[in-house]
């Protein structure tokens, strides 16, 4: 196994590390930044603003995916960080979310777009992709860290779990013997989904490019990153459940963000009527 913690070392009496997750998803922002400010570039924009909203939507992103991350735990009813609320800034310890980080960077991205006049629906397209690169990046850090991990499994590409990372019943090693248990690697799964679309959405993006209305490769996004994560939540037995049910609050929420992406695909096409979407613009404002 990998040792989560590159290196530390004591200033002043306090504790100094470098995790694997953070130079993960720091490397993973910065490749979502690459490809975004290259998108901008391609459809006749100034690439360099998004290295200026960059820190914008970075902090916002973070604090939103680790809010998320902490209602979702306590929604399915745990205590942990309400019994040990200064835990919620421990982010070196994993539990960030998608779904948060899009919201809150999604937003400070507007508000700073919008500011200086830019067009929000260049820069929601140019990122589409490079979303699903950074997270599939930053997914290694979940096997660095032994985390997000499925049900046992027999298949030949399992991934041993130690005992200390195994949660409940798995955590019996009488029943499941550390050096014979393997678990399904759901991280794996969703970051080879994510790079499939990644790559599909590129091509998509340079094929189609003058048929493509403004918005609606972001709407692919929604479609593509909500079915991935619904099907991967089959394997993840970790998620709080709704109670009274066995849908867990993420799988629900992406099986509507894939729905509301495909509606709004087909509403900027005129393929249906909503009301706060419109069929204009037809070209980016640059």
């Amino acid at each position: 196994m990998i040792d989560p913690v590159i290196f530390s070392f004591q200033l002043f009496g306090i504790q100094i590390a470098l995790h694997w997750y953070g130079v993960l998803a720091m490397t993973g922002l910065l490749a979502g930044a690459i490809i975004a400010a290259r998108g901008i570039q391609q459809r006749g924009g100034d690439g360099e603003k998004m290295w200026d909203v960059l820190v914008w939507l970075a902090f916002a992103g973070v604090l939103g995916a680790r809010l998320w991350y902490v209602l979702n735990h306590i929604l399915g009813g745990g205590t942990y960080y309400l019994e040990q609320p200064i835990r919620i800034l421990a982010i070196n310890e994993g539990g960030l979310h998608l779904y948060g980080a899009v919201l809150a960077g999604g937003l400070a991205a507007y508000l700073y777009f919008r500011k200086i006049g830019f067009d929000f629906l260049l820069f929601l397209d140019s990122v589409a992709p490079g979303l699903l690169v950074g997270q599939a990046i930053g997914r290694i850090a979940n096997f660095i860290n032994q985390e997000l991990y499925g049900q046992p499994t027999d298949l030949p590409w399992g991934i041993p779990i130690s005992a200390g990372h195994r949660i409940a019943p798995w955590n019996d090693m009488a029943t499941y013997p550390e050096e014979s248990t393997r678990f399904h690697p759901t991280f794996a799964y969703e970051a080879i989904w994510n790079l499939i679309g990644a790559g599909l959405m590129l091509w998509l993006g340079k094929r189609f490019a003058k048929q493509l209305k403004p918005g609606v490769m972001f709407g692919v996004w929604m479609v593509w990153a909500g079915l991935g994560r619904f099907w991967v939540e089959v394997f993840r037995p970790d998620q709080p459940r709704i109670p009274g049910t066995d849908l867990s609050y993420s799988r629900l929420f992406a099986g509507l963000f894939a729905l509301a992406g495909m509606l709004y695909i087909l509403a900027r096409n005129g393929k249906i009527k909503i009301p706060f979407v419109s069929t204009k613009p037809d070209k980016y404002k640059v």
